[in-house]
C-alpha cells in the first residue's frame, strides 16, 4: 500500500505499540494512539467512536497483565466486540491484531484467553489480519521476574523462540498495508513470526539477567499443574516451516539495548 493511510494503534504506549507507532510514522501514515491514558478504553467502549472517527485501519497491540483465563478473556473479548461496533460505525476498513504462536492446543490460562481473542475477532462485521508471534525479548524479564526470591530465580522449562517486538511491529505494519480480506473469511493458519533461534528460556534469563549486571542464580523448575505445561516444555511455541524468521537474536538486541 503506497496511500498515507490513517492508522488507530491500540495499546500505543505499551512494549509492542510503541513501536508500531514508530514504524507507522517513518512509512508516512498518520497516527491515532488509542490508550487509557488517552481517554479511550477499549473494554468499556469509552471514548472509542470518537477516536476512531475518519481511521482507515486499527492495529491492535492490547494486552491484559493478569495471566487469569477468566479475566482475560473477558477483557479481550470485550475489546474484540467493541473494536468491531466503533469500527463499523466508523467505517474501519481493516483490524490488525497480533496473538501467540502456538496456542491451537492451549487448555487453559493466558494462551486459552488469546485463543478466544482470535475466536471474537474473526467472528466480528470488520475484516481481520492475525499474526501469530513468539514471546518478546523484552517480555523475558518480566516473565520470569514472578519466580524471583531474592537472587535466586525459578523458571519453568520452556522452549521458545524469542522474538524482538520492533520486528513483530514492522510485520504488522505490514499486514495493516495489505488488501482486506472478505469479512468472515479470516481463518487460521494464521501468519507467524518468531525469532532467528529456538531459545531456552532459563538460559535466555540467564543472558538478560547478566547484560543488567545482576548476579542471580537461574534455577529451571518443571511444575505440575501449571496450564499448558507440556506445550511449553516441548516445543509448541517454536518456529514451523511456515513461521517467519526476524532477527536480532536474544544476544544482538542486549547488545543494542
Amino acid at each position: 500500500m503506497s496511500n498515507r493511510r490513517t492508522v488507530a494503534v491500540v495499546g500505543a504506549t505499551g512494549r509492542l505499540g510503541e513501536h508500531v507507532v514508530r514504524v507507522l510514522a517513518e512509512r508516512g501514515h498518520e497516527v491515532v494512539a488509542i490508550s487509557r491514558s488517552a481517554g479511550v478504553d477499549i473494554v468499556t467502549g469509552e471514548g472509542l467512536d470518537q477516536a476512531l472517527t475518519g481511521v482507515d485501519v486499527v492495529i491492535d497491540t492490547s494486552g491484559t497483565p493478569s495471566a487469569d483465563e477468566t479475566v482475560a478473556t473477558e477483557f479481550f473479548t470485550a475489546a474484540a466486540a467493541n473494536l468491531h461496533a466503533a469500527g463499523a460505525r466508523a467505517g474501519v476498513e481493516l483490524i490488525v491484531s497480533v496473538s501467540i504462536l502456538g496456542i491451537d492446543a492451549s487448555t487453559g490460562g493466558y494462551y486459552r484467553a488469546k485463543v478466544a481473542h482470535e475466536k471474537a475477532l474473526t467472528a466480528g462485521p470488520v475484516p481481520v489480519r492475525i499474526l501469530r508471534a513468539a514471546q518478546f525479548h523484552e517480555f523475558v524479564e518480566p516473565l520470569v521476574s514472578w519466580g524471583r526470591q531474592g537472587d535466586t530465580v525459578r523458571v519453568p522449562l520452556m522452549r521458545t523462540q524469542l522474538v524482538a517486538a520492533a520486528a513483530v511491529a514492522e510485520a504488522l505494519v505490514d499486514l495493516a498495508e495489505g488488501p482486506a480480506p472478505e469479512p468472515g473469511t479470516t481463518a487460521a493458519p494464521f501468519p507467524e513470526i518468531a525469532g532467528p533461534r529456538e531459545e531456552n528460556l532459563a538460559k535466555a534469563a540467564e543472558l538478560v539477567y547478566a547484560a543488567r549486571g545482576e548476579d542471580v542464580t537461574v534455577v529451571e523448575v518443571s511444575e505440575e499443574g501449571t496450564p499448558d505445561r507440556e506445550l511449553l516444555e516441548n516445543g509448541a511455541f517454536v518456529a514451523g516451516p511456515a513461521t517467519t524468521l526476524a532477527g536480532p537474536t536474544l544476544e544482538e538486541w542486549l547488545a543494542q539495548a
